[in-house]
This record gives structure tokens, sequence and C-alpha cells, in this order.
């Protein structure tokens, strides 16, 4: 005869979501970095980066203009037109963010590096070294497409961002904000480590979002500027060219940048992750 034997049903195990501790914020002075060798490899990669983001850029702007210009047996529906330029930029971002974010975090822009700085992301000296690094490599990128396309390269205006004829000083500066506010909070929300924490259960590819930003921008404001949101393409290019115009209007593509990009740190740190009330919080627990 078999004895029934009754067994206690285990109790069911309980999930919880992820647990999640934002991260310390980087020091203002690391003094530290300058002895290790991973300050100097990112520097290197954002230099590498940005060097080849202008080299391919540049160049495809100089080929849409030779190719559309119609006093050299061009055709006006020729080459890859505004759209095919703004998926060059967005497309390069793309990839180089991809391919550098885990050396130097893929930065490949003095705005993008100067909003990471603002929201305590990365130390003073790694954001001033990044910054050289960037506009040196924007500076040697555009000397090769010289090199290169020597002929075109002064004939179609050497890839400069220069204002357009109609617009004021204003407009362009404008332009430049909004722009780099919508690259700067992309990165910043894409890169969010409370997002991937989460989301964890959604994959997200951090470069694609922000090369779409970049994309996107590129087409609503290349008739008004040529499209900064870089400061380094705009002073690489400028330097490079060496006219009076790209001189002129150099100042709105470091201005606007610099500007779009505080208030996207602050939009994100402070508003959306509510930085100024925790800080409060913390003010009013320590009275």
């Amino acid at each position: 005869m078999t004895k029934d034997v009754e067994y206690a049903a285990e109790p069911a195990p309980e999930f919880s979501a992820k647990d999640y501790h934002d991260p310390p914020p980087a020091p203002l002075f690391d003094f530290d970095e300058l002895t290790k060798w991973s300050l100097y490899r990112a520097a290197i990669a954002e230099f590498i980066a940005t060097l080849l983001f202008l080299y391919v850029t540049v160049l495809t702007v100089i080929g849409y203009k030779h190719q559309s210009d119609l006093d050299n047996g061009g055709d006006q529906c020729g080459g890859v037109g505004i759209l095919g330029i703004a998926w060059a930029f967005g497309g390069m971002i793309f990839v180089l963010v991809y391919c550098t974010a885990g050396i130097s975090g893929g930065h490949i822009n003095p705005a993008v590096t100067f909003g990471l700085f603002l929201g305590r992301k990365v130390s003073l000296i790694r954001a001033v070294l990044y910054i050289v690094a960037q506009s040196l490599g924007a500076i040697c990128g555009v000397g090769f497409v010289k090199a290169f396309q020597k002929s075109y390269y002064h004939k179609y205006g050497g890839g400069a961002n220069e204002l357009a004829a109609g617009y004021n000083k204003g407009t362009g500066l404008g332009a430049e904000i909004i722009g780099t506010f919508v690259l700067v909070y992309t990165v910043f929300s894409a890169t969010d480590p409370k997002r991937s924490a989460r989301d964890s259960h959604v994959p997200v590819l951090a470069p694609l979002p922000i090369g779409f930003a970049v994309f996107m921008v590129h087409l609503a404001t290349i008739p008004i500027t040529g499209t900064g949101i870089n400061p380094a393409r705009s002073f690489g290019a400028a330097v490079i060219y060496n006219q009076d115009k790209a001189w002129d209007d150099q100042w709105i593509f470091w201005v606007g940048p610099f500007i779009g990009a505080a208030i996207a740190a602050f939009y994100h740190q402070f508003i959306l992750r509510a930085g100024a009330i925790k800080a409060l919080g913390s003010f009013r627990s320590n009275a």
C-alpha cells in the first residue's frame, strides 16, 4: 500500500527590478590619468576617427558639387544630392562611434566632449586632450582631401562651413544650437546607464540613434550653414581652405555647438534625470 506523501509547494521566485546606482561623476582634475596609457590611446583613437570622418565626408561634398556643376558638364540632379551628403555624415558617425566607443567613448566632436564634460562624464584633462586630438585629426583629414583632389578642392569650396546667402548670423547660430542640442541629447539618452539597466531586455546599439541624429540634422541645416554641429569639422575645413568667408563665420560653428551641448547636458542631467532635485535632497538630508 502506497503512502500518500504531501509535498509542500515551493514559493515562486521573486523577481525584482535590476538594482541601479548612478556611477560616480568624473573628477574635474584627474592627474593620475596623465600617467595611464589608456588616456593617450583614447586620444589617438579620437584623432584617427576624426581624420577619417572629415576625409570621407568632405570628399563626398566636393564630389557632389563637381558632379552637379552645370558649367563643367555636370547634371543638376547628378551626384548623391543633399540626402546622400547627410547619409555620408550620419553613416560615418555610426561606423566610427561603433569602432571607437569601447576605447575613447567615440566622441569625434568637441561639442559632444564638452557636453559630456558638463555632465561629469569625463574629466577636464581628458576633455581638453580629446578636443585637441579631434581638431588636429580634422585638419589632417581635410588635408588629405586637398592632396588627393587638389584640382577640385578650392573650386568647390573645400567643404568649408559658411553661412548661406539669404540667412543672417542669428539664424545660422540658432540652427547650430538646435542641431547640436539634438545630437548631444541623443548621445546622453543612448548612453544613459540607467536606461541600460531599466531596459536591459531591449538591445540598444548606441551608435545607431547617434548616427541617425547626425543624418536628420544635416537634412535640416545643410541649406543654412552647411551643417557644422561639430567644431572640429568646421575648424579643420577652415584651416585648410583658409578663405576669409570661412573664417568670418567660424565663430558660429564654435559658439552655437557649445551652447547647444550645454543646454542638452543641463536638460538631460538636471531635468530628465532630476539631478537638481537629487542634489537638493542630499543637501537637506545633510543639514
